[in-house]
């Protein structure tokens, strides 16, 4: 069984635009490229990357898809594309699905001043006609305000296949599930709907946390969705705003002890495998 990392990001600050990253941004206001990922990958034993977009425009999906063409471990990339301009979006569309590698898009939802941007009725239609490339659509649903929007959006797109980022940034600081978790088995009633177990260790905000932490929330992941709905993703380079690869790596895998070897292997790999034809 393949093991995916199944979000990942890299930025070149010379190349393209980044509005949100600025000198506030820290350790992660630099460029990052393949070559600084690759040991870190090869001493995890990471077999394959799903790479996602980190801008909201054309030349960072160009990028990405450059850099697909150069590391054969970058399995399968997650772009960018304009979904309040449905026709653009098929033409862009119609374009980047012919790359071997070009599996979806999302959109940094979370950046816009509107939390309703995602179910306006231009964006609606756009998703539509992502649907109907089969393309996954990636949900950045940073609790409170956008993990809510997932059943409207299953409805009114049902033949769309949604994977929500960072299982929608849990408030693991306030060590709290609450309506969180009453928002999560919502988006699990839609079996079109995954979630990735990434970026909980910049959820919790704090540099002592452990896998411990990250447990009571993996958990009721897997009893909501299941494992074959569930994925690992690192977020490098964000992720070490709070640790290190390896170590999200290492605490990842030490909050799955205990469940079956087919579960594991599957949110270590299996299911992205499947969703995103690696």
């Amino acid at each position: 069984m393949l093991k995916i990392d199944t979000h990942q990001h890299f930025w070149n600050l010379a190349k393209v635009e980044y509005p949100w990253l600025g000198p506030e941004a820290g350790p992660i206001y630099r460029t990052f490229e393949p070559a600084e990922l690759a040991p870190q990958l090869k001493a995890a034993g990471i077999d394959k990357t799903v790479l996602v977009q980190s801008a909201n425009n054309t030349e960072d999906t160009v990028s990405m898809l450059t850099q697909a063409e150069d590391y054969d471990w970058i399995g399968a990339v997650v772009g960018w594309v304009p979904l309040l301009d449905p026709d653009k979006t098929g033409r862009l569309l119609e374009r980047y699905s012919r790359h071997p590698k070009f599996r979806g898009m999302r959109h940094l939802i979370h950046n816009e001043a509107d939390p309703d941007w995602i179910v306006q009725e231009r964006v609606i239609e756009g998703l539509k006609v992502l649907a109907g490339f089969d393309m996954v659509f990636e949900l950045v649903a940073v609790y409170p305000n956008h993990l809510k929007h997932a059943p409207t959006l299953m409805e009114r797109v049902p033949g769309l296949k949604m994977v929500i980022d960072h299982l929608a940034k849990p408030p693991i600081k306030e060590k709290q599930m609450g309506a969180w978790a009453e928002q999560m088995a919502a988006a699990a009633r839609y079996p079109n709907v995954f979630a990735k177990v990434s970026g909980l260790n910049t959820a919790a905000e704090w540099d002592t946390w452990s896998a411990d932490d990250l447990k009571p929330y993996i958990d009721f992941a897997v009893a909501t969705f299941g494992a074959d709905r569930l994925m690992f993703g690192s977020d490098w380079p964000v992720c070490i705003l709070a640790g290190d690869y390896a170590r999200v790596w290492a605490a990842t895998r030490q909050a799955l002890q205990g469940y079956a070897q087919a579960e594991i292997d599957a949110i270590l790999g299996g299911t992205a495998q499947r969703v995103y034809r690696i």
